[in-house]
């Protein structure tokens, strides 16, 4: 009970509440052990969680992800859907959810919100759908789609696991996929056309404008801008994008071309234009050292100190061999040289550089040279290696869902493929691994084993038993699977789901049910988590993008909860021939 209270109320962070559960679970099983084991037994089940498959295959999968993102395998598929939202929002927003479903089967719901969430957010900065009415429909689409397959969620993995250890048999990836998707597509045409319409307009809150920047493209030989007119090169780019200095007539293959915009606009125009926003040979000698030293290159914004050499340096002058300059922000300017707003102007105090370079290399260039390194910085993907991370993915998810070998293998095979590959690097695993999922699945696990190795779950089961024995199969999925909602919303979908699948089993045993689609309940349970904003990690971090309040949580999640309770039992009942 004092996990479910520290979970719901929220005062301390979750991993605190999760290490004093193991805790609390250790030295009471060791004090006071349950009759017929010894103390050491409770140390086992305590501390057990940290050596679970599942937690290994969690974690392993969280690998495959970060893989996915940091080689930007996923990247081609967010330029076509900021295509798709271009010609129409309402087409767009629709794109949006189907892609983020089928996406969040696979891989795990959070990268692909972190996908998505910067694109809607520039959408409705550049006039399209605000913000605070997309961001909550998609996030749905996300967590039903991480319902549909047993690898969608860590709480899935989670679920299958206590499930099969208590002596279920296995199920597959793709086991109940096709009841989560018919499920879905009853609710897609609330979450598309209803939901929008029930959340406010923040977008008088909406974050400020990102700084534009000043940039030089170096157009290539089979560049698409050959043969143009400036108009015709405008309508070609980015929105705003603004072609500072333009040539007289066609624009030829070689030519220079100073532009300004932001940070993404200037790297979509060098990609339609095969175009470079630097010399090849720096670029290419920066992307070269960087591979010798086996570091990652970022993106980071310096600005120009007081005391700088570079002040009244343009660019070329400025003798640059270990950094790229990708554009300038020009600071305020005097007024004759108000007018001279271009990338190969010269430098002043207060003009902020967007560099690209090892953090190393940076580091030394802002000493060096007097500049003062902004907060944050950008770790560029590494994109030679995004078809290798896709396949890697494939295979690790097709190599388990066909049955060849267990999830918890191929993942794990997967994981050390793109160590060795090099999509993931081994010092950056900590980014890939959430140390506050792993702390709670291991005290989710010794929880739910507590619960039935001390009766709970048969006890509370029984009770749960006498006010269902005169429901219909399906009002006894709903029901529980409304009991693990509540739980979900208010505590955590991991604890839900350890308490939950050994009272499903007890239920199971006490009505003469068969034990999966009760389990399978549970499982959608612990999904259902829209209606409140600390319920899961992906609605928390929506929340200030959208300026949300926890009423408008409640306002699209209760609905959206009660029609898939509904469907979803429903479809069990008609599954399993209850």
């Amino acid at each position: 009970m004092a996990t479910f209270v520290g979970f719901a109320r929220g005062n301390a962070r979750i991993e605190i509440i999760s290490l004093l559960t193991i805790g609390a679970i250790a030295l009471g099983l060791y004090f006071f052990p349950i009759p017929g084991t010894a103390p050491a037994d409770g140390l086992n089940l305590a501390f057990g969680g940290f050596g679970h498959h599942a937690l290994i295959t969690i974690c392993a999968l969280m690998i495959l992800g970060r893989g996915l993102v940091v080689t930007g395998a996923l990247d081609p598929a967010a330029r076509v859907l900021t295509l798709v939202w271009r010609f129409n929002g309402q087409l767009g927003l629709l794109v949006t959810l189907i892609i983020a479903l089928f996406a969040s089967m696979i891989i795990n719901d959070t990268p692909v919100l972190v996908l998505l969430l910067p694109i809607l957010v520039q959408l409705a900065r550049k006039g399209g759908m605000p913000a605070s009415k997309t961001l909550i429909p998609v996030n749905s689409a996300i967590l039903i789609g991480g319902m549909a397959t047993t690898i969608g969620t860590s709480t899935n993995l989670l679920v299958v696991s206590i499930a099969t250890d208590l002596g279920m048999k296995p199920i597959g990836v793709f086991h109940y996929t096709e009841i989560v998707l018919f499920a879905a597509l009853v609710a897609m045409p609330y979450i598309w056309l209803v939901m929008p319409r029930l959340l406010p307009d923040n977008s008088r809150t909406a974050t400020p404008e990102q700084r534009s920047y000043h940039a030089t493209l170096r157009l290539g030989v089979g560049t698409p801008a050959s043969g143009k007119t400036i108009e015709q090169l405008a309508a070609m780019l980015p929105a705003d994008i603004r072609i500072a200095a333009a040539a007289d007539g066609m624009i030829m293959p070689g030519a220079r071309l100073n532009v300004s915009g932001s940070q993404d606009a200037l790297e979509e125009a060098a990609r339609k234009l095969g175009a470079t926003q630097a010399p090849d040979w720096l670029m290419t000698r920066v992307h070269r050292e960087a591979a010798i030293v086996k570091q990652d290159l970022v993106q980071i914004e310096m600005t120009i100190a007081p005391d700088s050499r570079l002040i009244g340096l343009t660019l070329q002058t400025a003798g640059l061999e270990d950094v790229v300059v990708m554009g300038v922000h020009r600071g305020r300017r005097p007024l004759h040289e108000a007018n001279d707003q271009t990338a190969e102007a010269p430098l002043r105090e207060g003009d902020v550089l967007l560099v690209l370079a090892t953090i190393a290399h940076a580091q030394a260039f802002a000493q060096r040279d007097g500049l003062l390194i902004l907060e944050g910085g950008r770790e560029m993907p590494r994109s030679n290696k995004a078809i290798l991370a896709l396949f890697i993915m494939v295979v690790s998810v097709g190599l388990a869902s066909i049955g060849l070998m267990p999830i918890a293998i191929s993942a794990l095979g997967g994981a050390v493929l793109m160590f060795i590959t090099g999509c993931v690097k081994f010092d950056r695993v900590g980014r890939a691994l959430s140390a506050k999922v792993i702390v709670l699945v291991a005290a989710s696990i010794a929880l739910g084993k507590l619960v039935l190795v001390s009766g709970a779950a048969e006890w509370i089961g029984g009770i749960l038993a006498s006010g269902m024995q005169y429901l219909p199969a399906a009002g006894v999925l709903a029901a529980i699977m409304l009991f693990v909602t509540v739980l979900t919303n208010f505590a955590s979908n991991a604890t839900a789901a350890a308490v939950g699948t050994p009272i499903a089993f007890s239920l199971a045993n006490t009505l003469g049910l068969p034990a999966e689609p009760l389990v399978l309940a549970v499982l959608f349970g612990c999904n259902l988590c829209y209606a409140t904003p600390v319920a899961y990690q992906t609605n928390m971090m929506i929340m200030s993008e959208g300026d949300y309040q926890f009423k408008d949580y409640l306002r699209t999640g209760l609905p959206l909860v009660g029609l898939m309770i509904v469907t979803l039992s429903t479809l069990l009942a008609l599954r399993y021939g209850l």
